[in-house]
């Protein structure tokens, strides 16, 4: 197929498409020669899957595997199943997939479910679903948190998503907008995009090389609402951009990607914090979220809205009212600068510095990648089912890095980087 055909029809700029399928195979995956690959989508992100596996076996691809996902289907679960139904999940799928990595399958995510697709549904359902869902996962997700494979996940302009961001446009003209936000923020607006990336890399590098080189003991939040210590996991690693996984390949898990990121110490959190951006989450936009820890768990949560919902999915395993993520993002990142909400984790993150709830990645230690998970929570890292990143930072945050003798050191102020 050619990448310009269907350029009449289609509000999406198919020389931008293409480029983010080449993108996301030689930047994203840096795809190995041979490997295999798995793909999951949404069907209305067919367009998309058709380019990445182009350039899946352009770059030689052994098999690629595309597993679709329909919203319809998916809807009439909730509106039609026996109450049992939402009790199950597809286990045999997940092993499936979790055995095709463990012989080093490489792992593609595209993004562009509908946010709210489940938000008139009844949450008790819903929540039994997730829970069953992320249990049956989990023998797959830990293959990806632990970095035992290259993966990586983009996104796809489908049209119910296009029209939640942008409600006040025709179809055709939030679908091209929402394309042109999500070729801008994924670099493929410019000329070369493979050269924007390596520098973007780089710039990234430079940020948790200084980090690493620190060894702070905890980050320090200050700002309207929030006075937080976030302790920091001991042998704690700092990462961001491309990444080697244990498979050997370097990756880009993320496109796009603006933070730096490490693993906080799940018993070592203390104070309360404020939420910048609204969280959605399975439906719910979760609203003005307040928090206080103690002793890294999460004793106390409020929120304008969505708080019951919040609550449920915390009460998933002891770990999900823990912290399994601390990332730094600049307040001025080109997402944030956007001024667009997209009700997606993987924009709304990389628009604001943000912490996560939940399973920690165990590539985030030093000599991570040889450490068992037993290992890994001696040193302070969480083990949950759930993985929920929400958004802290902003240009009245003030961020210290602590030393192990009580010192402190700017790494942000303003939102902004002070080194």
């Amino acid at each position: 197929m050619s990448p310009v055909s269907n350029s009449s029809t289609s509000p999406i700029d198919p020389v931008k498409l293409d480029k983010l399928g080449e993108v996301a195979i030689k930047v994203g995956l840096q795809l190995a020669e041979g490997q295999d690959l798995i793909i999951t989508a949404p069907m209305t992100a067919a367009p998309l899957v058709r380019r990445i596996t182009e350039h899946a076996y352009k770059a030689g691809a052994g098999l690629v595997t595309t597993i679709y996902s329909d919203e319809e289907a998916t809807l009439s679960r909730f509106r039609h199943a026996r109450d049992a139904s939402f009790d199950r999940a597809a286990g045999w799928l997940y092993a499936g997939m979790a055995e095709a990595y463990k012989n080093n399958a490489a792992r593609l995510a595209i993004s562009g479910d509908n946010p709210m697709m489940l938000a008139n549904e009844d949450p008790e359902k819903v929540s039994r679903a997730n829970r069953a869902n992320s249990a049956a996962y989990r023998p797959a997700l830990e293959l990806i948190t632990g970095f035992d494979i290259n993966w990586n996940i983009v996104s796809y302009p489908t049209p119910n998503w296009a029209k939640l961001v942008f409600p006040n446009d025709p179809e055709d003209v939030a679908i091209a907008k929402l394309a042109d936000a999500i070729f801008k923020a994924s670099r493929v607006d410019q000329p070369d995009p493979i050269a924007a990336w390596k520098a973007h890399n780089a710039n990234l590098q430079a940020r948790w090389t200084w980090l690493n080189g620190k060894k702070f003991s905890a980050l320090k939040y200050t700002g309207p609402g929030t006075d937080l210590t976030v302790g920091l996991a001991d042998g704690h690693r700092w990462k961001g951009g491309a990444s080697e996984a244990k498979n050997g390949v370097t990756c880009n898990p993320n496109i796009p990607t603006e933070e730096v990121f490490t693993t906080p110490h799940r018993l070592r959190v203390e104070g309360t914090v404020s939420a910048t951006k609204p969280l959605s989450h399975n439906g719910t936009l979760i609203e003005n979220i307040q928090a206080r820890f103690e002793e890294g768990r999460m004793v106390e949560l409020k929120a304008t809205k969505g708080e019951n919902v919040f609550n449920k999915v915390l009460d998933t395993d002891e770990g999900a009212r823990r912290l399994g993520e601390v990332a730094l993002v600049p307040h001025s990142s080109p997402i944030s600068a956007s001024g667009i909400l997209f009700y997606n984790t993987l924009y709304d993150e990389n628009a604001s510095c943000h912490i996560a709830m939940g399973q920690c990645y165990a590539d985030c230690f030093e000599g991570g990648k040889d450490l068992t998970s037993d290992q890994i929570f001696a040193q302070g890292g969480n083990k949950s089912l759930i993985h929920i990143d929400w958004m802290i930072g902003s240009d009245q945050v003030d961020i210290d890095g602590v030393h192990a003798d009580g010192s402190t050191e700017p790494v942000m102020r303003k939102g902004e980087w002070a080194f």
